[in-house]
């Protein structure tokens, strides 16, 4: 019993914080084999060329060295910047997302792959185009709708990219038709929806084909080629997206590595091309909204099976609370419920192994010397006592699916990101780090990690062991090592964790109480 708590103790350390940093969920291994194809439905047979030739990324075009114009549009949601050399994307600002005060920036340095610029083979990547505004502001109140048109002609070559933005979505309408042109690529470009690149969840490419979803980064070293049905491709950080979503079909998408990036372009025959363009929040709502699919960009893990409910109970229990820490609460509060009858038998089973401890250390002097006789004699004392020596265990097992699973909800929502909870505490997805530089120490505290320690260790006061004393040693400086991982977890996940504690404390005191009470076990 013992040692199933322990290895049931560390398996959930170690599924915790070991999980996120040894894996890379469906990212291109570094020998890669051939370029996958997908093989196409049905009803996008025809869009296909059989014998067309794959299309090169263009790495030898020399760029026209005019500088071209800036053209700003601005929405109540954001605000971009277009350039007329090569009709790409230069800026694109989130005005209600914020970083340390200042507005988040998606795309604020040009990369080697401008933002949704074409790239043709045989042409330069920046031809110079012509615009049907210098400037585009819209508002709720004034204009809400408004669009923006590129145009290049030269020699009977024709490319005409026009963009239809509105004032309340992040989406935009983009249609792109060319004459006497070969076929070609349109990227997302480089760094788009990169606010940070510094966190460990995924950065770089990601998309859906044939309903199956692969993400990539700069690790990568070999293209990748789909052909069939891409119903999206996108560049992704942990809160945002920038995504084309094709509303014709296309020919296919490619993954490649640049320098020191992941690429994802659509491949595109010359004829008349629709799409929708986001450049926005994760916002599982909003993305489900399209009907393509765009909401499996959100990536809760494994345990998504569990996670999807979990998130949408959250989110159901902000509807009237309107407040994501006490939605927490509560949702940690109702995942709890269904385990207390585990939980109660399992308190039970500790409490008897707990009483008979002074058996079993009889039984294993009285046969140290043969441990086959002994195993015997404990199972019979176990019988004769009605103990399940393993019972003990059960119920850590049990949780981890579900812990797991709303640690992916709470990590990676971003309903939670700038959330406040109450007092200190003003951002639920970042850690509690209201004390800092105390003692010189290279690390903040928060009240909210030590408070779960402190919970921790109560608890493991009031349950009842049948360790031995090396055993109990080692589990005493679990709380401890709980505390400092959880000292850089976001602030919603030691909610929970501490919610959890205390409603554990709570059936612990119950089931001690009632135990106090049943006469002594003889022997």
């Amino acid at each position: 019993m013992d040692k199933n708590t322990l290895l049931a103790v560390i398996l959930s350390l170690f599924v915790l914080v070991g999980w996120t940093f040894l894996t890379q969920k469906n990212t291109v291994p570094k020998n890669a084999g051939p370029a996958e194809e997908i093989p196409l439905k049905q009803d996008q047979a025809v869009a296909v060329k059989k014998e067309q030739p794959p299309i090169q990324k263009p790495g030898t075009v020399t760029p026209t060295e005019t500088a071209g114009e800036e053209i700003t549009v601005e929405t109540d949601l954001y605000k971009a910047i277009f350039s007329t050399r090569g009709a790409i994307i230069k800026y694109w600002e989130l005005k209600h997302f914020n970083n340390d005060g200042t507005s988040v920036v998606l795309l604020k340095e040009q990369g080697t792959i401008p933002a949704l610029g074409l790239m043709l083979d045989g042409l330069p990547q920046k031809l110079i185009y012509k615009a049907s505004t210098n400037n585009l502001v819209l508002s709720k109140d004034r204009k809400k709708d408004g669009k923006l048109i590129f145009e290049y002609s030269n020699n009977g070559t024709v490319i005409r990219k026009k963009f239809v933005f509105h004032n309340d979505k992040y989406k935009v309408d983009l249609s792109i038709d060319t004459v006497n042109t070969p076929p070609y690529m349109l990227a997302i470009g480089t760094y788009f929806s990169m606010d940070d690149k510094t966190k460990r969840e995924h950065i770089g490419p990601v998309l859906l084909a044939n309903d199956k979803r692969k993400e990539f980064d700069k690790k990568m070293d070999k293209t990748e080629n789909f052909t069939g049905y891409i119903s999206w491709i996108a560049q992704e950080d942990k809160y945002f997206a920038a995504a084309l979503i094709p509303v014709t079909l296309v020919e296919g998408a490619t993954v490649w590595k640049e320098t020191n990036s992941a690429e994802i372009a659509l491949k595109l025959e010359p004829q008349n091309n629709e799409f929708i363009f986001y450049a926005g929040p994760k916002e599982y709502d909003r993305l489900k909204s399209f009907n393509s699919g765009f909401e499996n960009i959100i990536d809760f893990g494994w345990f998504s099976i569990v996670a999807m409910p979990l998130f949408w109970v959250l989110k159901f229990f902000y509807s009237f609370l309107g407040n994501y820490g006490w939605s927490i609460v509560l949702l940690t509060i109702v995942t709890r419920v269904p385990f207390i009858p585990i939980m109660h038998k399992s308190q039970q089973s500790m409490k008897k192994m707990q009483t008979i401890q002074p058996m079993m250390a009889e039984i294993k002097e009285r046969f140290k010397d043969d441990a086959q006789k002994q195993q015997k004699e404990m199972m019979q004392l176990y019988k004769k006592h009605k103990v399940n020596p393993i019972g003990g265990c059960l119920p850590m097992v049990l949780q981890i699916p579900v812990f797991i699973a709303l640690y992916n909800v709470l990590l990676n929502a971003i309903e939670l990101r700038g959330s406040p909870f109450m007092l200190w505490i003003t951002d639920l997805s970042a850690p509690d780090t209201l004390i800092s530089g105390l003692l010189g120490l290279p690390f903040a505290l928060g009240p909210l990690p030590l408070l779960m320690g402190a919970t921790m260790v109560l608890q493991q006061k009031m349950t009842p062991s049948a360790m031995d004393p090396k055993q109990a040693k080692m589990m005493m400086l679990m709380p401890v090592v709980f505390t400092f991982m959880f000292l850089s977890f976001p602030a919603g996940l030691v909610v929970y964790w501490l919610v959890n504690n205390v409603l554990g404390i709570a059936q612990q005191y119950y089931a001690n109480q009632k135990a106090d009470k049943k006469p002594a076990v003889a022997k």
